[in-house]
C-alpha cells in the first residue's frame, strides 16, 4: 500500500501507544500495515528527454517504483552522511574506495547518502546511489526493497 497523503504516514504514529514509540515500532507498524516507500529515479535533465541514471530517493507520494529489484550478489554501503566543511570529501573517498574494492570482489553496490559530494567525487562509482538521510527507518527501507547480502 503506498500512502496517499502525510496524514496516513500521521495515522501510523496515532495507531502506537505512547508508551512504545520508538524508530523500530513505528517501521514495524509501517511494514504491518504494508505501507511501504516507493523508489524513483532522480530526472537529471528535468524532463528535456528520456533519462536512466543510478540516482534514486524513496517518496510515500508514488504508485510505481521507477526500478526492478533484481540486483544479484549486491551489498549495501552506507555513505558518510550530512554534509560537513572539512570532512566530507575525505569521508566520500573512503565511501568510493570501499565501492571499488567491493567492485573488484565481484559485487554490485547499492549506496545510501545524503552527502552531495558522492556525487562529486565519482558520479558513476556505484550501481544504485539513494540521496537519503541515514537513520535506521530509511535503511532498513532500503534494504528490504533491494534484499542485498
Amino acid at each position: 500500500m503506498m500512502l496517499r497523503n502525510v496524514n496516513d504516514q500521521i495515522e501510523v504514529f496515532y495507531r502506537i501507544s505512547d508508551d512504545n514509540i520508538n524508530e523500530w515500532s513505528v517501521c514495524e507498524t509501517r511494514h504491518e500495515k504494508d505501507i511501504r516507500p516507493c523508489v524513483k529515479q532522480i530526472d537529471t535533465v528535468a524532463g528535456e528527454w528520456p533519462t536512466q541514471t543510478n540516482y534514486l530517493y524513496t517518496t510515500f507520494n508514488g504508485v510505481q517504483y521507477d526500478v526492478e529489484f533484481n540486483m544479484k550478489n549486491a551489498v549495501m554501503v552506507l555513505g558518510s552522511g550530512v554534509y560537513r566543511i572539512g570532512s566530507s570529501v575525505e569521508f566520500d573517498s573512503s565511501c568510493v574506495g570501499c565501492i571499488r574494492e567491493l567492485k573488484a570482489l565481484g559485487y554490485t553496490t547499492i549506496t545510501i547518502n545524503c552527502n552531495p559530494e558522492t556525487v562529486s567525487t565519482d558520479y558513476n562509482i556505484c550501481d544504485r546511489l539513494y540521496f537519503e538521510e541515514i537513520s535506521f527507518e530509511t535503511v532498513i527501507d532500503v534494504y528490504n526493497l533491494e534484499n542485498p547480502k
